[in-house]
């Protein structure tokens, strides 16, 4: 019996041990932008962050991004690569140049495997990447690695930055 339930742990790559690792939550009511010219992609990412009581924010193309970025403050953003108009690359770069949204974490995601090596290539100051499909789970974990002491994710230069001044 024993043997068994070793056999059914192994099988699923240690299931058991990353269910005990601490998990940290992101503060209920985080504003998430999420940008994808795909209405599915957008309505599922919508409905897993409305179900942990974040409010949600939703463009379709670089350029709407840009404004509700500069004018809602989100506190997060998925950002797409591939979009119409302006792509994600774009986009990251006219958010990181703006003060307005220098600081803001952000997630690209893409289903296109040459943007992902794109991405890695030329790594413009994204927080993180996301491939498509992507489940639940990783979404939540994506945004668990970005998160401070008070549950609000933050960008990495300023994590970084922040640690080596209480240092």
């Amino acid at each position: 019996m024993q043997a068994d339930a070793d056999n059914a742990e192994a099988a699923h790559g240690g299931v058991l041990e990353r269910r005990e690792r601490e998990r940290r939550n992101a503060r209920p009511g985080l504003r998430i932008l999420v940008v994808d010219d795909s209405p599915t992609i957008v309505a599922l990412l919508k409905r897993m962050l409305l179900q942990n009581h974040f409010e949600v924010l939703v463009a379709y193309d670089g350029e709407s991004a840009l404004e509700i970025a500069r004018r809602e403050h989100p506190d997060l953003i998925f950002l797409d690569i591939v979009l119409p108009g302006i792509d994600g690359f774009s986009a990251l770069r006219k958010l990181r140049r703006d003060e307005v949204t220098h600081d803001v974490p952000i997630i690209m995601i893409s289903g296109n495997a040459q943007a992902t090596e794109q991405f890695y290539v030329q790594r413009i100051g994204a927080d993180d990447f996301m491939k498509k499909p992507f489940s639940r789970a990783e979404v939540f974990s994506r945004i668990e690695h970005l998160l401070d002491e008070q549950g609000v994710p933050r960008h990495a230069n300023r994590r970084t930055e922040i640690a080596a001044a209480t240092r």
